[in-house]
This record gives structure tokens, C-alpha cells and sequence, in this order.
């Protein structure tokens, strides 16, 4: 027996609102995964806020036509899992991608990052990318560079300071002393 109408229309609008809120929305075919592989996906996409659901094509199709999403149905064969990153972005493409590697039978088939569309290599290039704490420690030490060679700069124009003005005292004081 097939889902409700009711329930179909329930999953479709939850389809909906997660595909509103997530900055991505990655699509996967997870057929070959076994149980505890599926299992351990998950709580690594758990641990970093990705929602991980498998969804009928039919329904998610229906949520991205009404959204404006019709592109996205190009990736709506087969299995499918959705891995929503609510608030990183690249979270969700950095576990994944992980898996892929691991797992051959996980495969990326593309997504979507704010709302455009993206294609497995896509995915990947955003896998590469740093961590937000490892981007936002880049930027802070691209502040802090500048501002240690100007302390350090600082401190060595003061210590030409106070040895000029020491040797200046030295040199009154020998003429006081003449």
C-alpha cells in the first residue's frame, strides 16, 4: 500500500521548508551502503547539524518544481538521500565527500548551495575547503600579522628613542661634569 495523500503532501512540505532554510542540499544514491555504514553516515552528518533523509523522487521533485528548483531533478534517479547543512555550508559536502571516498557505493549526484545548482565535482571542490573555525583563524592571523610587524616596529623606534635620549644625557652630563 502507497502513502496518503495527506501524507504525501506532509512529506512534500517538509521537503519544502528544508529546502528554504538549508545553505545546501546535497543529493546522494546510498544503494550498496549496508546498515552500519548508512548508521555511521549518519551520526557523522548528525555531528556537524546535517539533516540526512531518504526521500521518494516523485515528492522531492514536486517540492523543488514549486520552489523553482526544476533543475535539480536531473539528479532525481534512483535511491535517493538528501543531506541538508543548515548552517555550514561546505559541512555536509566535507562528510560526504569523506564517505565517497570511503564507501565506493555512496555516490554524490549533485545539489544545491544557496540555491544554485551544483554537480558532483562541485561538491567536491567544496569538500576542499577549510573548516569555518580553520577559515576564520586564517583571517584572524591575517589581521594580527600586520599588527605584530607594527608593535614590533614600534618597539624598535622607542628603543632608538630612549638610547638617543640616553646618550644625550650622558653627554650633559660629562659637559656638567668638565
Amino acid at each position: 500500500m502507497g502513502l496518503s495523500r495527506k501524507e504525501k503532501e506532509r512529506i512534500v512540505g517538509e521537503v519544502i521548508e528544508d529546502l528554504k532554510k538549508a545553505k545546501t542540499a546535497i543529493i546522494t544514491d546510498y544503494r550498496g551502503l549496508n546498515v552500519e555504514q548508512i548508521t555511521d553516515l549518519r551520526r557523522a552528518l548528525r555531528s556537524e547539524n546535517v539533516k540526512y533523509v531518504v526521500a521518494k523522487n516523485t515528492l522531492v521533485s514536486r517540492a523543488a518544481r514549486e520552489l523553482g528548483y526544476e533543475a535539480l531533478e536531473v539528479y532525481l534517479k534512483g535511491p535517493t538521500a538528501i543531506a541538508y547543512g543548515f548552517d555550514d555550508p561546505v559541512a555536509p559536502a566535507r562528510v560526504l565527500a569523506k564517505y565517497a571516498r570511503e564507501y565506493d557505493s555512496l555516490k554524490l549526484k549533485g545539489g544545491l548551495l544557496e540555491g544554485e545548482l551544483i554537480d558532483p565535482d562541485h561538491i567536491k571542490s567544496l569538500a576542499a575547503l577549510p573548516t569555518r573555525e580553520v577559515l576564520l583563524a586564517q583571517v584572524a592571523g591575517a589581521f594580527a600579522s600586520p599588527m605584530a610587524g607594527f608593535a614590533g616596529a614600534a618597539k624598535a623606534l622607542l628603543r632608538k628613542f630612549v638610547a638617543t635620549l640616553d646618550a644625550v644625557r650622558e653627554k650633559k652630563a660629562a659637559e656638567a661634569g668638565a
